[in-house]
């Protein structure tokens, strides 16, 4: 089915509503500031209007809508009474710049949030502020770097595993760093070794995600973090894989000095597409003073809280009021309504759906670390049907959109060839996770039989496959 732009639908003179006649006078606006020819806008009615966005969202693959396996993004259903909260009018109705005394309620729950997100990741304090999990890396990085400032020290190299999520070296050459690649070991993980060859005085860190993207848990982690630690370096915890390990341990007690969490993958709200998230960041004592401000701050005697705007020390603001605060909303509904041990479940479901899907289907997609069992994701490769079959990563993954489902992730991480990594989330069932192991394997089955089908995929949609890297590097956009 084609649908058209909603310029594409437009007509000469359609209203889909009208305005009385002016009962003022018209506003004059000088020349400067008017337009030199008419905005193209689209001219339609109601109807059409309604239609067009209602074909939209049902050509549209959501969480709502169908299983969502994409690998490091944890694209989960998410509870709808989250949505019912952030939409309370005393929430979406209050301004950022209302006094404080009028936002006790908005305060106290950050407040009552930063210390719940300190209890899960064994941290002293949190900043709400920052409002993605990328900008939550800038954040512990420039939090780093004005620690080892005030110590006199201008370290200027910041290690990063060579399966690291892409935005971490991003966040680091952004906050004036060098990065520098460690690589992983034959199981999968970090190599110690290596790593103790790389560091040096020059060392200001360690960014680590543990489970790391491989989907496996970093054994070594004590030993890894007392290798950095030698040298005065910080340890940043990449917290993409938190969900993975909710009440079961704490990166403060593997040794971990800064944590960012990404509260719309690890708790409440929908996300992908850009966004709204939030990525509150977590530090140890010594590192509270660098936090960015304002901070929630209570007054013991009164019991009142308010936005503390003055820190000597603080890296200043993150954003330009106070974070996304009705992500944060939905984290809050998430933590409180689950509790310690609904938490723990969270990690428990979500690790044994991974290891029950890749279970079912490693005979035909084998997984590239097989000695180390996965936590709540697991990477694959495609590499036997593309040694056989010349099928690769993406035919499979373009063929499971015809037989109804987002793709996994592919390509990622770099360091596995034919990669296909797959999150099931704790929030999918075991009838929903077997279907979907035999659409893999029917796509196993096919590149024996009709190779072609899977070159050709998808063959049931609107719009047949791209070429996404031509596209990717020459833009031709329109309307």
């Amino acid at each position: 089915m084609h649908e058209g732009t909603i310029l594409e639908h437009s007509r000469p003179g359609r209203r889909a509503s009208s305005f009385p006649e002016l009962d003022v006078p018209d506003a004059v606006l000088p020349d400067e500031h008017l337009r030199g020819r008419p905005a193209v806008l689209p001219e339609v009615a109601e109807r059409d209007l309604v239609t067009h966005y209602t074909r939209l969202a049902q050509m549209n693959y959501g969480v709502d809508t169908g299983f969502y396996p994409l690998g490091s993004c944890s694209m989960k259903y998410n509870p709808k009474s989250a949505e019912e909260a952030a939409a309370l009018p005393g929430f979406r109705r209050m301004h950022p710049l209302q006094p404080d005394a009028t936002a006790q309620g908005a305060l106290e729950l950050l407040w009552r949030l930063e210390q719940a997100l300190c209890e899960i990741t064994g941290m002293s304090r949190a900043s709400m502020t920052p409002p993605a999990g990328a900008c939550g890396e800038l954040t512990g990085l420039l939090i780093m770097r004005a620690y080892h400032r005030d110590r006199g020290s201008h370290k200027t190299k910041v290690l990063i595993p060579d399966a690291a999520h892409g935005t971490n070296p991003a966040s680091v050459r952004l906050a004036g760093f060098q990065a520098v690649s460690v690589p992983s070991d034959d199981r999968g993980l970090v190599d110690v070794e290596a790593l103790s060859g790389l560091v040096d005085d020059e060392v200001a860190g360690l960014m680590l995600t543990n489970p790391n993207t491989l989907g496996a848990f970093e054994r070594d982690i004590e030993e890894i973090t007392r290798i950095v630690k030698q040298v005065d370096g910080l340890v940043y915890y990449d917290g993409a894989n938190l969900n993975a390990i909710l009440g079961w341990c704490r990166p403060g007690d593997m040794g971990f000095d800064i944590v960012h969490i990404n509260t719309h993958k690890t708790f409440a709200t929908p996300h992908g597409g850009g966004g709204p998230g939030a990525g509150p960041v977590g530090v140890i004592e010594r590192l509270v003073p660098y936090l960015p401000v304002p901070r929630v701050e209570r007054d013991e005697d009164t019991g009142t809280f308010r936005l503390e705007h003055d820190a000597a020390d603080s890296i200043g603001r993150m954003h330009g009021f106070h974070g996304n605060f009705g992500v944060l909303v939905r984290a809050y509904l998430y933590v409180f309504l689950h509790g310690g041990d609904g938490l723990r479940q969270v990690s428990e479901r979500a690790v044994l759906n991974a290891n029950y899907l890749a279970r079912l289907v490693e005979e035909v997609f084998p997984p590239a670390y097989p000695d180390l069992p996965p936590m709540h994701e697991f990477v694959a490769t495609a590499l036997p049907l593309e040694q056989e079959h010349g099928i690769r990563a993406m035919d499979v993954a373009k063929r499971l959109i015809d037989l109804g489902y987002h793709p996994s992730t592919v390509y990622f991480p770099l360091v596995v060839d034919e990669a296909m990594m797959v999150e099931p989330t704790e929030t999918e069932t075991k009838e929903t996770l077997e279907a979907f192991a035999a659409a893999l394997r029917q796509v196993a089955e096919e590149a024996a039989t009709a190779p072609d089908l899977l070159h050709e995929a998808p063959v049931t949609t609107p719009v047949r496959r791209l070429d996404e890297a031509r596209a990717a590097r020459n833009l031709r956009l329109r309307w």
